[in-house]
């Protein structure tokens, strides 16, 4: 065997990646300290200290990668691979391969892919190319390349040569839910930099998936962002973004579809380093916390959120059965059951009927008596099946203004939209 040393071709292997920036290390002393004029000299002979400045730490420089190094996920892997003929015949038959092998994965990395088989390298010639390639993995990498080539004996001969990396994670994201009274899920995601210098964060978006659609509340009326023009990330710092899911009118309307529809989507999130390299991360599958519902449930789908006193004013609810059995609904709202409530209305009526899934909408009127805000409180739905009560308490709230309140100030293009649990 052919030891590595004795090899005719040399092959040589560089990642390419951007310089960072360093500042010069400032150390001074008093003349009348131990090391006296020391620190001083070492300073001036300092490359990056500059002239005249040496004590304020003017500026900063770039400093050229010293080692293979580490990549973070996301990021682009970049890499020169360089065979040289360094004898003073030809060699033939020569042909580089690269394989980027990880704990879970082996990815071939094509060199040279535009040329169909071996070639010949003349005395002094090179044979190279630059590779790229997405690391989406945390963990240990090692970048095989391979060398074959064929002696003047005509021998089939090859070497390999191994470069270990480590890929470390850029961002910590944190995830919370709130489940809204409606069927609206607010996403709260918590981005922080666990990098070692500043990045850019230039892209954060939540792709939802096929069952919701996504609102993103980090942008005004006025479609301007909430957040600076570049939003710039030191180490350790974080950043929170806010988003409204909502379920489409299909899964919505199915009260099962709505219970199974978990997947809410993934996180996408693309940054750039303080000299621009770009990374990408994409996070797996976000699930919402599964729905609980009891065996009847009410939303107010219409209401005004400002009214007048002494006025009646309407609004709708409906209520859908979330039971495994078929109910037939009598209604009914009493305000003397409550109080010093601020509004007056007695309604009962029967709902009829209602399947396992179905739903049906009524509406209900109230006379408010009381200035301020005021809360809907005590209707009540009776199972005439099962004898079965089922209580809803504080499912809406209105805000009750004088007569003579100027009509302009009204809200009335303003609605409020509550999901209430029922009480047995």
């Amino acid at each position: 065997m052919v030891e590595p040393t004795e090899h005719l071709l040399a092959l040589k292997v560089m990642r390419l990646t951007r310089p960072t920036l360093i500042s010069p290390q400032v150390l001074t002393a008093e003349p009348k300290d131990l090391p006296q004029n020391s620190f001083e000299k070492i300073i001036k002979n300092d490359a990056t200290t500059v002239a005249g400045c040496e004590t304020i730490a003017a500026g900063q420089f770039m400093l050229l990668p010293q080692s293979f190094g580490n990549i973070y996920l996301g990021e682009m892997f970049s890499s020169y691979v360089c065979v040289h003929n360094c004898r003073s015949h030809p060699v033939s038959n020569v042909s580089v391969k690269a394989d980027l092998q990880s704990n879970n994965s082996r990815v071939s990395l094509p060199i040279h892919a535009d040329k169909t088989g071996p070639v010949t390298l003349n005395p002094e010639e090179t044979l190279d190319d630059v590779i790229h390639h997405e690391v989406k993995e945390i963990g240990t990498h090692i970048l095989v390349c391979e060398v074959s080539y064929m002696t003047p004996a005509g021998l089939e001969t090859s070497f390999r040569k191994f470069f270990k990396f480590q890929v470390v994670k850029p961002l910590d994201v944190k995830t919370k839910f709130y489940n809204a009274e409606t069927d609206d899920v607010y996403l709260e995601a918590q981005i922080q930099n666990i990098t070692v210098g500043p990045i850019c964060l230039e892209k954060v978006e939540l792709e939802s998936s096929e069952q919701y659609t996504v609102t993103s509340l980090n942008t005004l009326a006025t479609g301007e962002s909430v957040f600076s023009s570049k939003t710039m990330l030191q180490p350790q710092n974080s950043c929170q973004f806010l988003y409204c899911i909502r379920p489409i009118p299909e899964i919505a309307r199915d009260p099962n579809a709505l219970k199974a529809a978990n997947n809410i989507g993934k996180l996408d999130i693309v940054w750039r380093s303080n000299l621009g390299e770009r990374g990408r991360l994409q996070t797996s599958q976000l699930q919402r916390c599964p729905l609980e519902y009891s065996d009847l449930r009410l939303l107010v789908i219409d209401a005004k959120s400002t009214v007048r006193i002494g006025e009646g004013f309407s609004f709708r609810c409906r209520v859908t059965n979330t039971s495994e059995r078929s109910m037939d609904l009598l209604m009914g709202l009493n305000t003397k059951a409550k109080p010093g409530c601020g509004y007056t209305g007695v309604t009962e009526f029967a709902l009829g009927a209602l399947e396992p899934g179905q739903m049906k909408e009524f509406p209900l009127t109230v006379c408010p008596v009381r200035l301020g805000l005021i809360v809907i409180s005590n209707l009540q739905l009776t199972d005439l099946f099962t004898k079965r009560k089922y209580e809803f308490d504080n499912f809406l709230q209105v805000f009750v203004v004088e007569e003579d309140y100027r009509e302009e100030e009204f809200h009335v293009d303003k609605y409020v939209r509550y999901n209430i649990p029922a009480t047995v």
